[in-house]
């Protein structure tokens, strides 16, 4: 009884050689673009040769490897392991490389508009405390001027307390240094000793005021010239000679109370730009591992897709460039019989007929040596089973073998046309 036959995708339906050439060519195109990238992404870290002569190893191996892998069946499993090794390691260099080119873009900008958000919040912060000091230092300077005439009026001022701590300690200094006169200098009213350090810490406080007003214009001043898109290194020193000139002890003083003064960002945390190659590598992977954001999953996306794509570009050209293990078998057994490849494909097509169930048939005792060998291999790969009909051996072939070997005959070489014409010149 006949044994049905198994469809198999070993049998491959002939396809256009422009159409392969196309295929090729875009792998190609593709393994340039990985090896740039891989290149590039090696450049940063090792020399120019390395890097160059490196990249061209990786990336000449997983196009080998690619089409070893469609071609050959065996050892494919190692194949695959060479293969994603090499492709970690271009995967790995393209993805710093095209990490960088995007940030080099985007990076800069971010970071530019991030430092400007945080010296905005510094900015706001030192202002409120000095805005509190200088109205605090007012409120004193006032305080201080009522108490200069009063003393000059009545006397006796520094022997009061005041619920003012920065106003209790001039009291306090003011009453120590009248003890220090002893009875040369009595108390009372008048322009005495007394009234003389009350004007003389009037005066103080006049000072401090005017230099927290000063500092409050010139931090408003930088803060108004500060810009999103103006680089950190502009930003950090133009906000920095401003802070630093802040006198914080006058306002811990004046507001006689603890402050916090607000962190200065660090240089460190706002690089728009790495210094060398090493860094951007650090940089590329550390911020994957930690932060990642749109940019590096596009650029790791990216880099796996070319290598992706360029294998299996590769590896669905090459069979059609080294030919399938059919169209090998068959050439094969056209050797065997001494003929050319149509030649052979169509005295084998001429033995063929339909059998009982409508497959394509063909008796064993009609085949010559090649074509024995040929339909011995194909029934090894399930491509032809050995059936028995009418008494008669026969194979039956896969469809997808059949239409193979007349679709080979359609563009008619010139050893099929001069076979041909033998007869009829004869």
């Amino acid at each position: 009884m006949p044994v049905p036959l198994q469809p198999s995708s070993a049998g491959q339906a002939a396809v256009s050689r422009p159409l392969v050439a196309c295929l090729f060519v875009s792998s190609v195109l593709l393994s340039v673009v990985s090896w740039y990238t891989t290149q590039q992404g090696m450049a940063l870290y090792l020399s120019p040769w390395f890097s160059f002569l490196a990249s061209l190893g990786v990336q000449s191996a997983l196009v080998l490897v690619a089409w070893l892998v469609g071609v050959t069946e065996s050892r494919r499993g190692l194949l695959i392991a060479v293969y994603a090794v090499t492709a970690a390691v271009s995967i790995a260099f393209s993805y710093v490389s095209l990490h960088t080119w995007f940030a080099s873009r985007e990076r800069p900008a971010t970071i530019e508009r991030a430092l400007y958000d945080e010296l905005n919040v510094a900015a706001g912060t030192s202002q409120e405390l000095l805005t509190a000091a200088v109205a605090e230092g007012q409120r004193h300077v006032l305080a201080l001027d009522e108490m200069t005439a009063a003393e000059k009026a009545h006397g006796y001022i520094s022997r009061a307390t005041d619920q003012d701590p920065y106003l209790s300690r001039v009291r306090e200094a003011v009453a120590r240094e009248a003890e220090s006169y002893g009875a040369s200098y009595p108390e009372g009213q008048g322009q005495g000793l007394r009234y003389t350090a009350f004007d003389r810490h009037t005066s103080l406080a006049r000072q401090t005021v005017a230099r927290l007003q000063e500092s409050q214009k010139a931090l408003a001043d930088v803060r108004g010239a500060l810009k999103p898109l103006d680089p950190t290194e502009e930003q950090l020193r133009g906000f920095r000679q401003v802070f630093d000139a802040i006198p914080w002890s006058d306002v811990r003083d004046t507001l006689h109370a603890p402050v916090q003064v607000p962190a200065v960002p660090a240089y460190s945390a706002f690089v728009d730009r790495a210094a060398s190659g090493q860094e951007d590598l650090v940089i590329a992977f550390t911020e994957l591992v930690s932060a990642p954001t749109s940019r590096h999953v596009i650029a790791f996306t990216l880099a796996a897709f070319i290598d992706l794509i360029v294998f299996l570009l590769a590896y669905a050209s090459g069979p059609f460039f080294f030919g399938s293990p059919e169209e090998r078998w068959l050439k094969a057994g056209a050797a065997l019989d001494a003929a050319d490849e149509q030649v052979f494909a169509r005295d084998l097509l001429r033995k063929v007929s339909a059998s009982t169930q409508g497959l394509a048939r063909v008796e064993a005792a009609a085949l010559s040596h090649g074509e024995r060998q040929l339909l011995l291999l194909l029934a090894s790969r399930g491509l032809a089973v050995p059936v028995e009909e009418e008494s008669q051996p026969c194979y039956l072939l896969d469809a997808s073998v059949h239409r193979s070997l007349a679709e080979s005959l359609a563009d008619r070489r010139l050893p099929l046309r001069a076979s041909a014409a033998q007869p009829a010149g004869g």
